[in-house]
């Protein structure tokens, strides 16, 4: 390829015959075919990663003074990026915690990333190189193009599910930063670049993934613009200095990032991880052409052995070499395939992402690649009308399968119920499936959920820990016990696990044992009003009343609305012969609780007792 630097293209525009008002009308067309595909995701629940992005994210609930919005906490989704926390704000301020104001703004910002999508296809079919083949029906093809992205099923990941906001924001910032970036190089180049940069850096400020942008504009120069790469460095290179100058917020902003459960040593060796995605990116490459099964959480598991991910490897390796020679003798196509793989890298290459190795956010962007050379293909291999045809149906296919899709996040339940029914192996699917089951009352069920989430991972601690809960609470705490040793086994340091282990022993007739699991939990949450106030019926039950009565007054301390203490402490003063103040406690339980049956009860006892002189 010569360096050479070739005349930059006169700004392209639409062929003299087209219909003068067609591009707002394909516009318009493609946000209808959004809206209507994403219509019933308006009433979607908060699920999963949502409770930390949205319902114990703090710092979303002001838009003024934005300081706390443009500030997120390290453990929410939004952590590091601060513009996707800001439209959190955004969207609680329309609706607080009901869920349709965050699928609003989902949506507008998937709206927005297909038109722009629409934009850059248009103006890079309208190129000189693309221009003689693809020129004349750039409209419909841009149309196309972007509009089975906009309403392709494998994106419910990213628009129904709200925490994954961050991917479609980074994504509307990564297709506005090469926009810009073409616009300049049509005209106006010192309005249009310095745009590109501020779109790179608000998305640097919404996800990581938009560190590849620079490099993907640089190849778009080389290929579409410029000629070479020593030309487009030559002709644009303060323009690659400022895009490459946002790394720097974004080394600032990923400071902690191990903390989001992203890096080296964190416990998943890199090496396995890389195994993994060699499956991981073939998969997404598979789906973005047939989008079936769609699966929310395919689990933690890793590919750990060399010989079961090879066949993987080296298909994957064969389409990178492909590219790369792509890339050398077909810079056309080259580039749609370097699209797809250097969206991907960042977090499907080496560099573990513990929780979710597997995940149908990520080629969310690099989808719009395949779905750009399957319609230019289909274009050239059987017509115009043949391949717009194709197109349509294909959209109205895809609008009811993402309507459909949607209703499967229609509540915590349907969704892991899918889920679990598709990766039967995921024991996080299971054991997700449990807690909103347990929740709605349903405890069969939900025990039957954490039971097969210990058969797929034995040391699911807190698939244990809530089946010791639940099996305690259903009258079977012999069989609690077991799991909740296994819990406290696991992870010395889960509080709750002890308190469960402890209520267990307590249900059992064992307040021995009890009171060193109670103890344990205060030792790692001396607040904890309910473990002082079980502490002390352990007291009570081995005849220690006065070591009791510290541990209810501990309990009134922490809660002082709490019934339970009072009532309990008017059993140790009974113990203590200090009947009066017994009689005061039990009428503290009744005012606080009026229908407190074991209270009055034991009020009625003890007011006898103080008429006749008797024994209460």
């Amino acid at each position: 390829m010569s360096s050479r630097a070739k005349p930059i293209p006169s700004p392209s525009v639409p062929p003299a015959s087209a219909w003068p008002h067609s591009v707002p009308l394909v516009a318009a067309l493609i946000v209808v075919a959004t809206l209507a595909a994403y219509l019933n995701s308006f009433s979607g629940a908060l699920v999963y990663d949502d409770r930390a992005s949205i319902t114990e994210n703090e710092s979303i609930r002001q838009l003024w003074p934005p300081g706390p919005a443009f500030s997120p906490p390290g453990g929410a989704g939004t952590g590091g990026r601060p513009i996707a926390n800001f439209t959190f704000a955004v969207s609680y301020a329309l609706s607080g915690l009901a869920p349709w104001g965050h699928h609003l703004v989902n949506v507008l910002t998937h709206t927005l990333a297909a038109l722009v999508l629409f934009g850059v296809v248009r103006r890079t079919l309208l190129q000189p190189a693309l221009r003689p083949r693809f020129g004349a029906p750039a409209l419909p093809l841009a149309g196309a193009i972007a509009g089975l992205w906009a309403v392709h099923p494998l994106h419910t990941q990213v628009v129904t599910y709200l925490s994954q906001r961050t991917e479609s924001l980074m994504a509307l910032f990564y297709l506005l930063t090469l926009y810009c970036f073409i616009r300049g190089a049509e005209a106006r180049p010192r309005l249009w670049f310095p745009l590109a940069v501020v779109a790179c850096l608000f998305g640097v400020m919404c996800k990581e993934i938009i560190a590849t942008v620079p490099l993907l504009v640089l190849l778009y120069d080389r290929t579409f613009v410029a000629g070479s790469f020593a030309a487009a460095l030559r002709l644009r290179w303060r323009l690659y200095a400022a895009l490459a100058a946002t790394w720097l917020p974004l080394a600032l902003l990923l400071v902690g990032v191990g903390e989001r459960g992203v890096g080296f040593g964190l416990g998943i060796p890199w090496f396995h991880y890389a195994l993994t995605e060699c499956q991981a990116v073939l998969l997404y490459l598979r789906l973005a052409l047939v989008p079936s099964p769609l699966v929310f959480d395919r689990g933690l598991g890793l590919v750990e052995d060399p010989a079961a991910a090879a066949p993987f490897a080296l298909l994957l390796a064969a389409l990178l070499g492909a590219t790369g020679w792509a890339l050398w003798r077909r810079p056309l196509l080259g580039f749609a395939g370097a699209w797809f793989f250097v969206i991907l890298a960042p977090a499907s290459s080496v560099i573990p992402v513990i929780q979710q190795p597997v995940a149908e956010n990520r080629p969310y962007l690099p989808v719009a690649a395949v779905l750009a050379v399957a319609v230019l293909a289909l274009h050239s291999l059987a017509g115009r009308r043949a391949a717009l045809g194709v197109c349509l149906a294909l959209a109205v296919a895809g609008i009811f399968a993402t309507a459909r899709r949607n209703r499967d996040y229609a509540s915590e339940i349907s969704l892991w119920a899918d889920t679990a029914a598709k990766a039967p192996h995921n024991a996080r699917a299971h054991y997700n499936l449990g807690v909103p089951l347990d929740y709605a009352g349903r405890r069969a069920e939900a025990m039957a959920c954490y039971t097969a989430a210990i058969a797929a991972n034995p040391n699911y601690v807190e698939a244990h820990a809530n089946l010791g809960n639940a099996l305690t609470e259903s009258g079977r705490p012999a069989e609690a016990v077991p799991h909740l040793e296994t819990a406290v086994r696991l992870r010395p340091t889960y509080e709750e696990a002890h308190y469960n282990l402890g209520n267990a022993l307590l249900h059992l007739g064992r307040p021995l044992e009890a009171i060193g699991r109670y103890q344990a939990t205060l030792r790692l949450r001396p607040a904890q009003p309910k473990a002082r106030n079980n502490l002390g019926i352990c007291f009570l039950n081995t005849g220690r009343p006065a070591e009791a009565v510290a541990e209810f007054r501990r309990a009134l301390a922490l809660q002082p609305g709490f019934p339970d203490p009072h009532n309990n402490l008017a059993v140790a003063y009974v113990q203590l012969g200090r009947l009066p103040e017994a009689i005061a406690e039990c009428e503290e339980a009744l005012r606080l609780n009026p229908g407190y049956v074991d209270a009055r009860n034991n009020l009625e006892r003890l007011r006898a007792a103080a008429r006749t002189g008797g024994t209460p």
